[in-house]
């Protein structure tokens, strides 16, 4: 065989080999198979732009079977943005099996918000229900209630956009229980209808701003929890005893400053009383010694203090045991 003829077929070999590789002519087979005309040289220019073709034409020979009228175009964009091309064709197909009105500019900006716009149909369709956690709330006469309910959702596909998620429904479902359990005058009254609670929840427009449309509150449980108003009554007690004890001990406090304060004021005058009497000796021998004081004065002196302390010691004597 002839060795120029081998190396012939080798190059053709390689050659389809490559342009069957970078030109999809299955694809393109099959897109115009399916009624889609694609010309060739835009899948390559696909490859060119580093788009894969399979990822924009199986989703439009979808949306074309489907009836849906989806530009090529307008599908690559949704690709270079980011965007989950076949997503939002499955969601376009589901809304218009669904008669919802949903456009191929909703549908990719919902996409690409970062919500999933397929699930977002079908919740429309089929509305699900999402459970809150427990909510603790206290009727008026200080008895709390542990509730958990149940709220049926539908998505709002005009408000998905912008919209605020489940955590917020929730939050505001939440509450919404609290303020209805908090306006009860007694927890009886709720236990006895619940419903008071849904429909109180419901009167209060709380899907406003939200992805979601609520249909219904519905309670699923509730307990009745800790006597808070007891457990409140107590601590004030406790907290009023404990103020009492202090005032208490700051009035003692002070008394017992005042006493010393009493005391120290006595000790004073009691030196002060020694003081002077230290000076009458004195003063009565200056006075004998000048002439100003006579002997017999002096005695008469001596006399009338005598007497004097003679008679508080009678007065002391004669007063009842233990009176001062």
């Amino acid at each position: 065989m002839d060795l120029g003829l081998v190396f012939l077929a080798l190059v053709i070999f390689i050659f389809l080999l490559l342009f069957f590789s970078f030109i999809p002519v299955g694809l393109w087979i099959s897109a115009w198979a399916a009624g889609v005309r694609v010309p060739l040289l835009t899948l390559v220019a696909m490859r060119l732009r580093r788009v894969p073709p399979a990822k924009i034409i199986y989703p439009l020979i979808k949306a074309t079977k489907a009836g849906l009228d989806v530009r090529l175009d307008r599908l690559e964009a949704q690709y270079l943005a980011g965007g989950n091309v076949d997503r939002v064709v499955d969601a376009l197909i589901a809304a218009e099996k669904a008669g919802i009105k949903l456009s191929f500019d909703r549908a990719a900006a919902i996409d690409l918000a970062g919500r999933d716009v397929l699930e977002a149909v079908r919740v429309s369709v089929n509305p699900k229900v999402i459970t809150t956690p427990q909510v603790a709330g206290m009727a008026k006469d200080g008895i709390q209630l542990l509730v958990i309910a149940r709220v049926t959702v539908r998505a709002n596909i005009d408000r998905l956009v912008g919209g605020a998620g489940e955590e917020t429904v929730l939050a505001r479902v939440g509450e919404g229980i609290v303020a209805s359990i908090g306006g009860s005058e007694s927890h009886k009254e709720v236990l006895e209808q619940p419903d008071r609670i849904s429909k109180t929840v419901l009167a209060k427009g709380l899907d406003a701003g939200t992805a979601f449309d609520i249909l219904s509150v519905d309670i699923a449980e509730v307990d009745v929890g800790r006597n808070i108003g007891a457990q409140l009554r107590t601590d004030q007690a406790e907290a009023d005893k404990r103020v009492a004890q202090a005032k208490a001990e700051e009035r003692r406090a002070m008394a017992v400053a005042a006493e010393q304060e009493n005391r120290a004021l006595v000790e004073a005058m009691r030196a002060k009383l020694v003081e002077a009497q230290a000076q009458v000796p004195l003063a009565l021998a200056e006075a004998l010694r000048k002439g100003n004081l006579g002997v017999m004065d002096y005695y008469r002196l001596k006399n009338i203090e005598a007497d004097t302390d003679m008679r508080e010691s009678i007065s002391r004597a004669a007063k009842p045991e233990g009176e001062e």
